[in-house]
């Protein structure tokens, strides 16, 4: 599977500053759209398991945990508030003609 594009949703499923989970080989990834740019990043929080879909975007570009209220930047998966200290891997996206497509990162 490493390398496929997967098909995972559309534009129209994710609301802007927005939260979409899908599980891809058993696995939590989260799909945001900011501005209506997507993005995806693994959907489990790397302090507290928690999973990043119930979370917000905040500030236009970060996903807050619903746990302990720590943040990553959703662009980049850097860790940016306590506790939070490990980054999230992302996943490559692409969007043709309103469908989502991703690349599971490994």
């Amino acid at each position: 599977m490493d390398g496929e594009w997967i098909k995972v949703g559309s534009v129209a499923d994710i609301d802007e500053d927005d939260t979409y989970p899908v599980e891809i080989d058993g696995r939590r990834v989260c799909l945001y759209n900011l501005g209506g740019e997507i993005f995806a990043t693994d959907g489990t929080c790397t302090h507290g398991d928690a999973d990043l879909s119930l979370g917000m975007v905040v500030d236009s570009c970060l996903i807050e945990c619903p746990l302990h209220e720590g943040t990553f930047d959703i662009r980049s998966g850097r860790a940016v508030g306590a506790p939070c200290t490990e980054p999230l891997r992302c996943h490559p996206v692409k969007v043709e003609q309103g469908v989502i497509f991703l690349r599971p990162a490994h």
